[in-house]
């Protein structure tokens, strides 16, 4: 693909009767995976809606390769190119066999290459002459991944991929997922709960929460930022730990001894060494602790935005 960015939104807000979503400000590179992470709840399969114009959003601008969504535009060529898993099958196609939805789908799609198609039925372990309904919820999971993958598509948008799959499946799909991306000129938009899974495919991930974004980061330099270091010195205080660089939360453990969560290790270490405070050992975050500290820093913002707003 030739865009700079596979996806782009600016200002997108979605109002629904019980959930606001955005505004939205994002872009999903080209050619790379890109994890959406947080909470369910969050807005992430609402986001993979507005992108695929099943909903439409009620402010702001989405493109998609290079072509704006919305209602007013026709995106036939477009959708050509994009590959969809969603996060639940659809009920209404119980009585199908996967052969029959599997013909339905190479009438629509003109790259469809049954080769291929056949080619991750088999990887997968997939028998298309069974009723939908009647496949286990890790066989149908399996078999939905390679229909959404059969016209080869240039955009994949993945929500929660490995949903029932059994360990070794998910190996499995890990490894189709790799060979995908190959060629450079692809790229994967995925939701997903597990950790492992964004360690292993992710090259950059998407924090989100509350319908909000939370932050973009490169995945390598993310997880080589965020650490808890335990410092120890007689005379540190919390308020003096406060001041230390890239801090995201102190914690007094005990004596002379405080744990600093930060998002700048380095900063932070050469800070203490610059005060005299005694470097006992640093601990890297696992993705789960940094999306703590993102939501915890979120509900501070907005606690102390409240308050403004009640002294303003």
């Amino acid at each position: 693909m030739s865009e700079e960015n596979a996806i782009q939104l600016r200002g997108v807000v979605q109002n629904l009767q019980k959930f606001r979503l955005g505004p939205l400000h994002l872009d999903i590179p080209s050619g790379y995976i890109t994890a959406i992470v947080g909470p369910n709840g969050s807005g992430k399969s609402s986001l993979f809606r507005l992108l695929l114009d099943q909903n439409q959003a009620d402010e702001g601008q989405i493109e998609v390769m290079g072509e704006q969504v919305g209602k007013n535009y026709d995106r036939t060529e477009q959708k050509q190119r994009i590959g969809y898993l969603a996060d639940e099958p659809a009920s209404y196609e119980n009585r199908m066999k996967g052969s029959e939805k599997s013909e339905f789908n190479r009438f629509w799609y003109r790259n469809w290459n049954v080769n291929r198609y056949r080619e991750l039925l088999q990887i997968l372990a997939v028998d298309d002459n069974q009723h939908l309904g009647s496949m286990s919820k890790g066989m149908r999971r399996k078999f939905e991944l390679a229909l959404s993958m059969a016209h080869e598509p240039d955009l994949l948008l993945l929500d929660e991929p490995s949903s029932g799959l059994d360990p070794l499946a998910w190996k499995t799909m890990i490894d189709i997922l790799h060979r995908y991306m190959e060629t450079g000129t692809r790229t994967i938009l995925m939701t997903t709960h597990i950790i492992e899974e964004v360690k292993r495919l992710a090259d950059y991930i998407v924090f989100m929460a509350y319908g909000q974004i939370l932050g973009v980061y490169e995945k390598d330099e993310l997880l080589g930022s965020w650490f808890t270091v335990f410092i120890r010195s007689d005379e540190l205080t919390a308020k003096l730990a406060e001041a230390a660089p890239g801090q995201c939360g102190v914690e007094h453990i005990g004596g002379s001894t405080y744990r600093i969560t930060t998002n700048r290790v380095n900063d932070t270490e050469a800070w203490c060494m610059k005060q005299g405070i005694q470097l006992v050992s640093r601990q890297p975050l696992e993705l789960d602790e940094i999306m703590g500290a993102l939501l915890a820093q979120e509900r501070l913002s907005n606690r102390q935005s409240l308050r403004g707003e009640k002294l303003g």
